[in-house]
């Protein structure tokens, strides 16, 4: 079994691209959007259920060059 999150990134200025194809890369995103608003970057992660949230974020995503900051929405039953 596996969590859903969404995670949405805002990207220093002209680091977007870079930062969506680095994670791209990681091969951990189910999909990857371009957004408008307070956020440059809206993705969905399926965690592994054993796994710590908060650390397989920082871990995986957030050490990359370009990232200001984060949101992660947990989920927790789909309609």
């Amino acid at each position: 079994m596996t969590t859903c999150v969404f995670v949405q990134l805002r990207c220093n200025p002209g680091k977007t691209y870079e930062v969506a194809d680095a994670i791209y890369d990681r091969e951990i995103v189910s999909e990857m959007y371009s957004t408008s608003g307070d956020f440059d970057l809206m993705m969905k992660i399926y965690i592994p259920e054993d796994a710590d949230v908060g650390k397989f974020i920082n871990d995986k995503i957030l050490d990359i060059k370009g990232i200001s900051r984060s949101l992660t929405t947990l989920t927790f039953k789909a309609f």
